[in-house]
């Protein structure tokens, strides 16, 4: 038996740590947790609710061309929301392409600046 209770953090790799923060601070509305020690490479930590998003800048071995067009149907992190239409709307306005997921829920699928997928799922 586990007693594993949650995911604490997800990391994923970013090329420019300023434009990753970008996005995820300005498009995705995360705010920065300032509590990150100098670790020797650039990078951030994220909020999100209890958990956290940490980004590495670091070369990145993963191809960015060629990944499936719908994130879904590549490893992505997934995330709820209260609201998905006001995120469509900032993306919209930012001219960030998304996918709607195909399971037929509210949930849309996107990529960042470094083709990390992202899920979306709206929960009411």
């Amino acid at each position: 038996m586990s007693n594993i209770t949650s995911i604490h953090h997800v990391s994923v790799i970013v090329s420019d740590i300023s434009r990753a923060l970008d996005f995820y601070e300005q498009v995705l509305g995360l705010s920065v947790d300032e509590a990150r020690p100098d670790l020797g490479y650039p990078g951030g930590w994220l909020r999100i609710g209890d958990q956290q998003l940490h980004l590495l800048e670091l070369p990145n071995p993963d191809p960015v061309t060629n990944r499936p067009a719908h994130g879904g149907r590549d490893r992505h992190l997934a995330v709820t929301v209260n609201a998905l239409d006001e995120l469509i709307e900032r993306l919209d306005q930012k001219k960030i392409d998304y996918t709607l997921s195909r399971s037929g829920r509210r949930a849309l699928f996107c990529r960042d600046p470094d083709g990390n997928a992202l899920e979306f799922i709206e929960q009411s």
